[in-house]
């Protein structure tokens, strides 16, 4: 699973932009991703740029104090630190080090607790996930035809082997990032282009390999 793809700001030089394309999860790092405010505020500095610990509250609605134990621990496990920036002001402002976080779920096999981890981390990413495509359906009829003819939510049902699918989500990877470096890299490329989520999900479909059955949501 990749998460939080996001659309680069500015230039790799203008300190806006986060610096290391990737940051690839593990049993330890991934106590700094185990919340989903940490998922929804690294979420935020990687998508507008570098905040605040006060705009980053103001965002998400929680309280300065929370949202600054939450970067605090973000920084700790060096996925955000500290934006230079002259002139006056005593807010410290925060910037994401990473452009993408990427999960390989066989790295998060361990202990009770780093399976506990890794539930919390990745049901705050689905969750964020929901939430930005609730926003885009809302926001559907206010776009431009074009952008409405370009978007599509899908799925599709396959039968493949866990091979073929491992392959299928690289082929998938190296697309999105040979698009990635087309992207905007002129003046008038960036006057037709906007930010574009890619949501990426593939996985065997929930029951058929374990002989679980279906359940409602509570």
């Amino acid at each position: 699973m990749s998460t939080n793809g996001g659309a680069p700001h500015g230039s790799q030089d203008d300190g806006r932009t986060p610096r290391d394309t990737e940051v690839t999860l593990d049993a330890s790092s991934l106590r700094g991703l185990a919340h989903p405010l940490r998922v929804k505020f690294l979420d935020l500095l990687r998508t507008e740029g570098p905040a605040t610990v006060t705009r980053l509250a103001d965002r998400t609605g929680v309280s300065s104090a929370s949202a600054s134990y939450h970067v605090r621990q973000l920084a700790q496990y060096g996925f955000v630190e500290e934006q230079a920036r002259s002139g006056g002001g005593r807010e410290r402002w925060w910037k994401a080090v990473h452009r993408t976080t990427r999960v390989r779920p066989a790295d998060l096999v361990g202990s009770d607790e780093v399976g506990a981890l890794a539930d919390t981390y990745l049901r705050g990413v689905t969750a964020l996930y929901a939430e930005q495509t609730q926003r885009a359906i809302d926001e559907l009829p206010q776009l431009p035809a074009e952008w409405r003819a370009a978007s599509t939510t899908s799925d599709f049902e396959l039968r493949l082997s866990a091979d073929q699918l491992k392959s299928l989500v690289e082929e998938i990877f190296h697309t999105v990032e040979r698009y990635r470096a087309e992207g905007g890299r002129t003046a008038d490329d960036a006057a037709h282009t906007a930010p574009v989520t890619l949501q990426i999900q593939a996985f065997p479909r929930p029951g058929t390999l374990t002989g679980s059955e279906p359940h409602e949501p509570e």
